[in-house]
């Protein structure tokens, strides 16, 4: 019985712990528009053209736990990809998510009427490749004529 107990709250313990770590390892709502906001910045700073090549190449600043910056134009041109560079100059405006979402189009609609925001989908996680529910915030830039965004898994 001694031993059981043990093992109970061992195993308790361990799964309080990787709980824990998982936690750790997503981003959270703040720390995507905090990321976002950096991303703005960092256009007007630099420039468009530099700064989507930034976001796609440097992982080191634009990538943290989950999260990373992408940007697309307002025809759903990919510009820049923190997670797949291989997106970059593929036009995604079609895309739609497992429940049939235009997700790109939901994006140019909030940034083409002035507003930035969430929009929520459903998108497979690229580590445990199931789909899940995910939000990403967006907000416009002027150059190029587009928006970026940051993602999280909820």
């Amino acid at each position: 019985m001694k031993i059981l107990m043990h093992w109970m709250l061992a195993s308790i313990a361990a799964l309080s712990l990787t709980t824990t770590a998982l936690a750790q390892e997503h981003g959270s709502k703040d720390e995507a528009k905090a990321m976002v906001d950096a991303a703005v910045e960092h256009v007007k700073k630099v420039g468009g053209a530099q700064a989507m090549k930034d976001f796609t190449t440097d992982k080191a600043k634009w990538s943290k736990k989950d999260l990373y910056v992408f940007a697309y134009d307002m025809k759903g041109l990919c510009l820049a990809h923190g997670a797949n560079e291989k997106l970059v100059g593929k036009d995604m405006g079609q895309v739609k998510d497992s429940n049939g979402k235009p997700i790109i189009v939901e994006m140019i609609k909030l940034t083409s009427a002035g507003k930035d925001g969430w929009v929520d989908y459903d998108w497979a996680h690229p580590v445990s490749k199931k789909i899940e529910p995910k939000s990403s915030y967006v907000r416009k830039i002027a150059s190029p004529d587009g928006f970026v965004g940051v993602g999280i898994y909820r």
